[in-house]
C-alpha cells in the first residue's frame, strides 16, 4: 500500500498523497512497475520486479536499477515544502540481481541551496547498489 509516512510541519498529508500519485502515476514508472510503498519528506522506499528487466546474462539491467534509484530519489526530495531538481547523480553497482528489488531513499545532508540524498537498492538483505544524489532547491 502506498503511504505517505509522517510529514513535516506545514507540509499536509494530501500534498504528500498528490505527489506520491503523480510520481505513482507517471508513464515511466508505470512502465518500469515502479511501486511507492513509503514516501514523506525525506525519505521513500520504492519496489520493483526484474522480470522483464533483464539484460543478456539474464541479471537486472543497469538502466532499470538506476531508475529505480531516480525514482526513489525524486519522491523523496519532491514530498516536502520545497520542489528541486537533481544536478548531480551516481551509482555504484555492488551485486547482480535478478528477483525483487526495494530502494530506499535519504536525505543525508542539506546546505543552502542543495539537498543530499543516499539511495540504497536491496534484493532481500542484499545491497546491490548504492546511489548518490544531489537535488537543488527551486525558488
Amino acid at each position: 500500500m502506498t503511504g505517505a509516512g509522517k510529514t513535516p510541519a506545514g507540509t499536509s498529508s494530501d500534498f504528500v498523497r498528490e505527489q506520491v500519485a503523480a510520481f505513482e502515476n507517471n508513464a515511466f514508472a508505470r512502465l518500469l512497475g515502479l511501486h511507492i510503498v513509503e514516501a514523506r519528506d525525506g525519505y521513500a522506499r520504492v519496489e520493483m520486479d526484474c522480470a522483464g528487466k533483464l539484460n543478456p546474462h539474464g541479471i537486472a539491467h543497469g538502466g532499470a536499477v538506476f531508475s529505480l534509484a531516480d525514482h526513489a530519489f525524486g519522491i523523496a526530495s519532491n514530498c516536502g515544502n520545497n520542489h528541486y531538481t537533481a544536478v548531480s547523480v551516481s551509482i555504484q553497482y555492488l551485486l547482480p540481481a535478478k528477483g525483487r528489488l526495494s530502494a530506499v531513499a535519504e536525505r543525508i545532508a542539506v546546505n543552502e541551496t542543495c539537498d543530499t540524498f543516499r539511495v540504497m537498492v536491496y534484493e532481500g538483505d542484499r545491497t546491490v547498489a548504492v546511489f548518490d544524489g544531489v537535488a537543488f532547491r527551486l525558488p
